[in-house]
């Protein structure tokens, strides 16, 4: 392959090269795939079908929870049919389409997260203002800047990956599409795609994760002055389970994206994609929806409606 007009198809790493192996990973990917599926379906159908959930804070749930489906059916669909299979192949627009969805779907969860949060600081600790600057105009405004910097973002990353050639090998060490592999198998400089990951990623992670940190600093100062154990420990209860899922998210993201290219290892590198590919979508609608009282009274009007 002497540049990339001759590339077609790369080959995607398989999870296991044993066949019994190949068949678990198939029924463990098919069951967190049902869950994440039933689960964020669920939680946007009873948002849009109950008025009382028409506020902000359920207006950016869906939004994630749409985020969620995409991000997760980008890359376990395919690593399910490989493990099925045993077919690695992936087409040269395949692959690309795969990194500018991930790109797309991850870099969404980040920024709706960082508004969410936002959302959480203004409700707990500018109550009074909550109304006049959580209005519907600066929701759809906040929205749409997520989604747009997000798919801007995302372009911009694969038509640099995709620029490059690749003539020594076309095998990715990973079940899907990620550029640090790509950029190993390229055989071409590619130190500007390493430091525009570098530059791009410490600004966006630095700016989201410390608006997030920030915003429940105050969260929790706030919290703090409840009189009541009861409401102390409820909101803790809330919050906490938000901001762990959020750090694994965020720190797989950054072993993934920014660590030397030096520092691999087949498991982490596995490990840290399915953790920042997998685990939000699966476990967001539980933590951020199904715990929420609201949530659950429309998802029991709605089951009984269907029931009847």
């Amino acid at each position: 392959m002497a540049n990339q007009s001759t590339v077609t198809e790369f080959l995607l790493m398989g999870l296991s090269d044993n066949h019994d192996m190949q068949i678990l990973y198939f029924a463990m990917f098919l069951v967190i795939y049902l869950l994440a599926l039933i689960g964020n379906f669920l939680l946007g159908v009873a948002v849009i079908l109950n008025q009382q959930l028409h506020a902000p804070m359920y207006f950016f749930l869906v939004n994630l929870s749409f985020s969620d489906v995409c991000f997760i059916s980008t890359t376990i669909p395919k690593a399910m049919a490989t493990s099925l299979t045993n077919n690695r192949d992936i087409s040269y627009v395949g692959c690309a389409a795969q990194v500018f969805s991930v790109f797309t779907f991850g870099g969404s969860e980040l920024a709706l997260l960082t508004v969410m949060a936002y959302d959480r600081y203004v409700a707990i600790c500018q109550p009074l203002q909550y109304t006049l600057m959580m209005n519907w105009d600066a929701c759809l405004q906040m929205a749409a800047a997520s989604w747009i910097s997000t798919l801007i973002h995302a372009l911009l990353h694969t038509i640099l990956t995709f620029r490059l050639n690749f003539c020594k090998f076309n095998r990715i060490e990973q079940f899907f599409c990620d550029i640090p592999h790509l950029l190993i198998i390229s055989c071409i400089d590619t130190r500007i795609n390493q430091i525009l990951i570098l530059v791009i990623g410490i600004t966006v992670n630095s700016f989201c994760s410390g608006l997030i940190f920030i915003s429940y600093g105050y969260i929790f100062s706030a919290v703090l002055k409840i009189p009541s154990v009861q409401g102390r420990y409820k909101a803790f209860s809330t919050c906490i389970p938000h901001l762990t899922v959020f750090s694994l998210f965020l720190i797989s993201i950054l072993f993934a994206y920014m660590r030397p290219q030096n520092v691999s290892s087949h498991t982490l590198d596995l490990l840290s994609a399915v953790l920042y590919t997998v685990l939000p979508p699966l476990l967001n609608p539980f933590i951020y929806s199904f715990r929420n009282k609201d949530i659950q009274k429309a998802l029991w009007k709605m089951l009984k409606i269907k029931v009847k």
